[in-house]
């Protein structure tokens, strides 16, 4: 029997790069359906928001801000701890690095399952690990916060805020109060798979709801292009809200049926195929979605820890 690899080991093709201006002082960086990098200009210095899967990667954000500011990159904001998000943050060393910030939830999460998570993506993404070798290892904050903070960028305010669980228990947003501009890290996608394996689905909702509450005009979302007006994040929302809901409702329903997870994975399908199958990353995520749907409707709280073996048999056992 061929091994059967992860639907991402299909996806070679290099993605175009789109560089969006949001404001003087707000950019996005975004590939097709790549983890999106956000960044926020200050009078004395330059923030990320997530940090790419490897340092090598952050080249590339790092040329674009130099077309613009010769400024310090003094922080690095993670909305939350997956590898593919965080392991390029070594790549800010050498351009004035001084604060890598994160959630006290994900600095727990880097301590529960860091290495197992780490381990788990590079053999999942082989295309966003490429020069996997400049990673020196796991990021960890330097600086760590709960509910949320304040950083001043000069007299710029940056909020750093959890608004509550969703795509991780970690997850952080990060807005401009003066310019009404949002980076929601994965807690948002646009014509993007919502990765959920590691999700708490019965709450993300509301935490789209609060983040709706907040009526941003402009929204860079984790996956997906920039989202440019307030209709286009609210629409950005509501497809995130129809992704999270239809899966966990299949879920709900198919273990509510006594179905396996083989079964309930063909039944997701039945209703997130025709709605959602041609989004980016959709046959890659699929199977862990499923897997971590069924856990909650079966009880299962908190996200089971992923490892490189247990990808491998979830994976073989739900393409069979």
């Amino acid at each position: 029997m061929s091994e059967k690899k992860f639907a991402s080991h299909a996806d070679v093709e290099e993605k175009q790069i789109s560089w969006d201006k949001l404001s003087d002082n707000a950019y996005a960086y975004t590939a097709e359906g790549d983890p999106n990098t956000g960044v926020i200009i200050g009078d004395d210095g330059v923030m990320i928001i997530d940090a790419t899967a490897t340092p090598v990667a952050a080249q590339g954000v790092i040329r674009k801000i130099r077309e613009i500011t010769d400024k310090p990159i003094k922080y690095v904001v993670l909305t939350h701890y997956h590898a593919v998000r965080v392991l390029g943050a070594s790549g800010y060393k050498n351009e004035g690095l001084e604060q890598i910030i994160a959630s006290q939830d994900t600095w727990d999460l880097i301590v529960e399952r860091g290495q197992q998570d780490m381990d788990s993506e590079i053999g999942r993404f082989p295309r966003l690990f490429q020069a996997v070798e400049s990673v020196p290892g796991l990021t960890w904050p330097t600086m760590t916060f709960t509910g949320q903070m304040t950083v001043w960028l000069g007299k710029l305010e940056v909020k750093i805020q959890q608004i509550g669980r969703g795509h991780t228990k970690g997850d952080t947003i990060v807005y401009l109060p003066s310019q009404n501009i949002c980076f929601s890290g994965d807690l948002v996608e646009a014509d993007a798979a919502c990765y959920s394996g590691d999700a708490y689905l019965s709450e993300w909702p509301q935490t789209l709801e609060r983040l709706a509450a907040m009526k941003f005009d402009k929204l860079v979302p984790g996956r997906g292009p920039t989202l440019m007006t307030s209709e286009a994040v609210q629409k950005g929302l509501a497809y995130t809200r129809d992704y999270v809901g239809t899966l966990y409702q299949a879920a709900q329903q198919a273990v509510a049926q006594g179905k396996d997870l083989k079964a309930t994975m063909a039944h997701a399908r039945q209703l997130m195929d025709p709605k959602f199958g041609h989004v980016f990353i959709y046959e890659h995520c699929l199977p862990f979605n499923v897997t971590r749907a069924h856990d909650e409707a079966s009880g299962i709280r908190d996200p089971r820890i992923w490892t490189a073996e247990r990808d491998r048999q979830m994976w073989h056992a739900l393409q069979d």
